[in-house]
């Protein structure tokens, strides 16, 4: 097998820690106990050759041989090609984890996006534009609480739909979104206590951490 390179940016803010997307690639491998290295590209000034792997300026990209691939879904699905721990084989197991991986991406995350950026951006408020962006993540988390009633996962066991599901549905949480739905912050929960995960959010930590500790010796 090829080697796994990972590029996440050097440095980013306090506030997004532990939230930037690499966690989620992180995350995979780790579960997926694929061996695979950490390289950095500047948060500030984002130059082509950034612009070559990730057309909009943002973060992860994976490099695995002669494949570069942008966005954390994308990446996943690769990454689930590669392992079955992360994917099964048979084809209607297979099906149904892609169908949830494209779920969390199209009809929650969108819910869930906009309304954590406000949250972080401390912008939500009264008026008819927040009402809307939140009443959106409500009806979506309402039907999250019925499809995870007696279910421990998405499908039959973890997989990597639970992986970006659990990641989306942890950004709610941060800020009590979750506050009443309790099957939602439960399956978060399961998923986040994983070792993998702890590894992955606690190596993403430290590599910021790393830059912080350079930038004070500069």
């Amino acid at each position: 097998m090829s080697e796994l390179i990972l590029t996440t940016f050097d440095w980013v803010p306090e506030m997004p820690r532990g939230f930037v997307r690499d966690v989620r690639v992180r995350w995979a491998l780790e579960e997926a106990g694929l061996p695979y290295r950490v390289e950095s590209v500047p948060f500030r000034d984002r130059g082509p050759s950034h612009f070559a792997h990730q057309p909009f300026g943002q973060v992860p990209w994976l490099i695995d041989g002669d494949v570069s691939l942008f966005e954390s879904g994308a990446i996943l699905l690769h990454l689930g090609h590669r392992s079955e721990v992360l994917m099964p084989v048979e084809p209607r197991a297979r099906a149904e984890t892609m169908e949830w991986i494209f779920a969390a991406l199209n009809s929650v995350e969108m819910a869930s996006l906009p309304w954590g950026l406000l949250k972080f951006s401390d912008a939500t408020g009264d008026g008819p534009g927040w009402a809307f962006i939140d009443g959106f993540l409500q009806a979506r988390l309402r039907h999250m609480e019925t499809i995870l009633a007696g279910r421990e996962w998405l499908t039959d066991r973890f997989s990597v739909a639970d992986i970006l599901m659990a990641d989306v549905l942890r950004l709610v949480d941060r800020f009590d979104g979750l506050a009443s739905y309790p099957l939602c912050r439960a399956y978060v929960g399961r998923a986040t206590s994983r070792p993998a995960f702890e590894k992955a959010r606690a190596d993403q930590i430290a590599h910021f951490a790393a830059a912080d500790r350079k930038i004070s010796r500069d």
